[in-house]
């Protein structure tokens, strides 16, 4: 895992010269092997000076994917936070059914629903738009599915005490239910930061004007143009996901574990007694 890591940024530190020396063929389709190397004979930073000052189209397209991947996760606290807190705590008819069909379109791949999103979103004239990735993910199920376990575990004496107290639904939601929630809702904005931030199949089916693509769909054609260029980008666009990830790793353990800490405490209560 950690191998082609490595292998890329030294290849993101080597001049023009040597990157086609050691990987030139390969990426030329000329069928021959590449070279191996961790560290570079003659290491420079003209990659990286050229990507960042040089090169507007990266721009264009790295923000295009934090507009689109921002947008979805601020869609999903909206949307996702409230629907499974009210699968969790409260009781309405249809809800096993409703449960179930969460459950399938969650299995459900892309390319099961790829049709049917783009007759919808063709019919709305969203098509070709940031929207067109943005209004999909935002009512994708996998949040739903975590902060419902994450919900269903708090601890009912808690939330009996401030209904005893006179506290609504609403206040239970936003000053309880949230608040001891935050470890759920820490994993789902980290999961879906990491997979939106990489999602290609979505901008690919519904965007077709270059100036909305994505890093995703950006970075395969700059190994064409600048192989040197494509490699420092290649590191420039991990570092977000990479800090995200350590940054929050211990939120996105927590919510992870949640659901099965709840039943591991109960269950060992019952031992004991």
């Amino acid at each position: 895992m950690v191998l082609p890591l490595l292998v890329l940024c030294a290849d993101s530190l080597m001049g023009r010269r040597e990157l086609t020396e050691t990987c030139g063929a390969v990426l030329a389709g000329q069928g021959e092997q590449a070279g191996f190397r961790l560290f570079p004979n003659y290491p420079t930073l003209r990659a990286y000076v050229r990507l960042l000052l040089d090169s507007p189209e990266y721009f264009t397209a790295f923000w295009n994917a934090m507009l689109q991947t921002v947008g979805v996760l601020a869609g999903q606290l909206l949307a996702a936070v409230p629907a499974a807190w009210a699968f969790a705590q409260f009781r309405f008819p249809g809800k096993k059914m409703l449960w179930f069909l969460y459950m399938l379109l969650m299995i459900l791949p892309f390319q099961v629903t790829m049709v049917s999103g783009y007759l919808v979103l063709s019919g709305a004239h969203l098509l070709d738009t940031h929207w067109a990735v943005i209004l999909p993910g935002i009512f994708s199920t996998l949040p739903v599915f975590i902060l419902q376990k994450t919900f269903a575990e708090l601890p009912k004496e808690v939330l009996e005490a401030a209904r005893l107290d006179g506290a609504g639904n609403v206040r239970i939601f936003l000053d309880i239910g949230i608040p001891l929630g935050m470890p759920g809702i820490f994993s789902i904005l980290i999961l879906g930061f990491l997979e939106y931030w990489n999602a290609i199949e979505q901008p690919m089916t519904y965007l077709k004007t270059e100036a909305l693509w994505p890093l995703s769909l950006y970075l395969p054609r700059m190994i064409q143009a600048e192989m040197a260029s494509a490699f420092a980008a290649s590191i420039v666009t991990l570092l977000p996901a990479v800090l995200l990830f350590f940054a929050g790793q211990e939120n996105l353990e927590q919510g992870i574990v949640a659901s099965g800490m709840g039943r591991a405490v109960k269950s060992k209560n019952r031992e004991d007694w």
